[in-house]
């Protein structure tokens, strides 16, 4: 996202393009353009966001999903500024500062936008009481992975997006390349 608007697009079309060219073409998914597919796969236009960064990298993050056409209402930006620090953030704590949003005209809360930040274990507590699907970059990148494989996706506890209810949902448009 830090690399410009639309990034992941050039990135997945460049890593593909080199599988290729190894005589090994592989799906190849981004948590950015995960996220965004994600976020589309739900039918999310307006959002609150949850993210370990600090501001100015989170208002990166809410500028890169707005060009999506995803509104993002709300967001807190945890401003966690040491990598490890960002892994050892205790997720329980997330369905709190998820509440603290203005995510009422919300289609859906991202939990955590950062895959490096644990969430899983907080998503569905936070969907009972925020009525709203949640994800998190880390959800909606094992979603992509698993529909560009050709795989149901499906993971128990995994909130919404992964219940099941998308499962055989249509991937987001690979990039190919004539290039062999």
């Amino acid at each position: 996202m830090s690399m410009g608007l639309g990034y992941h697009r050039t990135s997945e079309e460049r890593l593909h393009t080199r599988t290729v060219e190894n005589n090994a073409p592989a799906p190849v998914v981004t948590s950015a353009g995960a996220l965004v597919h994600g976020l589309h796969t739900l039918g999310a236009q307006k959002i609150a966001l949850v993210a370990p960064y600090m501001r100015p990298l989170t208002r990166t993050v809410v500028e890169y999903l707005t060009h999506e056409g995803i509104e993002v209402l709300d967001y807190e930006a945890l401003e966690i500024p040491d990598n490890l620090d960002v892994a050892a953030h205790d997720p329980a704590q997330l369905p709190g500062i998820a509440k603290a949003l203005q995510y009422t005209d919300a289609d859906a809360v991202v939990l955590s936008a950062c895959v490096q930040m644990p969430s899983l274990g907080a998503v569905e507590e936070a969907e009972q009481p925020l009525g709203k699907p949640v994800v998190s970059a880390a959800i909606c990148t094992a979603h992509q992975m698993l529909r560009a494989l050709d795989l149901l996706a499906v993971a128990p506890g995994a909130g919404h997006l992964l219940s099941g209810a998308y499962a055989e949902a249509t991937p987001a448009p690979q990039a190919v390349s004539s290039a062999g």
